[in-house]
């Protein structure tokens, strides 16, 4: 009976997307703990899988002119999409394709610790999801040679589209 007595919680949030300046206010009053819970659950995934901004691909091409000498000695065969193969705005889903394969050979090649951060960071924060595009597997194997000038040219590409 104690509960009643209570007036249900308030819950201010500021809305806002990546790359928009304007922030919206909303104010949501919540009935019970679960629906505050899923509220917070929804929230933090949709800040958290945005779009790969030019510095997150500069830090990765960095990052892999770093393991490249370790990388090139696998020879397992990989899903490597060509820039003609990728369907427009499924860059960020092929990115993911690439990473998942790269972080395979990473532990096939047993690269550990503060070498394989970057791609693992890189990977954690990638969006993978979008209607429409191809799976990985729909993309033909390649050795490693031909899979890391492949997410080269995929990775100059997307840096060229963000500095437009």
């Amino acid at each position: 009976m104690m509960d009643s007595m209570w007036p249900p919680p308030v819950v201010c949030v500021q809305l806002s997307w990546p790359g928009d300046q304007r922030a919206k206010s909303v104010q949501f009053q919540l009935h019970n703990t679960q629906v505050w819970l899923c509220f917070l659950l929804l929230s933090f995934l949709s800040i958290s899988t945005v779009a790969v901004s030019v510095a997150d691909t500069a830090d990765l091409q960095f990052c892999l002119g770093m393991l490249k000498h370790t990388i090139q000695k696998s020879d397992a065969m990989l899903y490597a999409p060509s820039i003609d193969d990728i369907e427009e705005n499924c860059e960020n889903v092929s990115l993911k394709c690439y990473m998942l394969e790269l972080i395979m050979v990473l532990d096939e090649e047993e690269v550990k610790g503060n070498k394989a951060s970057c791609i693992l960071a890189f990977n954690d924060h990638l969006d993978s999801g979008s209607v429409g595009c191809r799976p990985c597997e729909a993309y033909s194997l390649q050795n490693i040679t031909i899979f890391l000038e492949r997410l080269n040219t995929l990775l100059e590409k997307m840096t060229t589209k963000g500095n437009m």
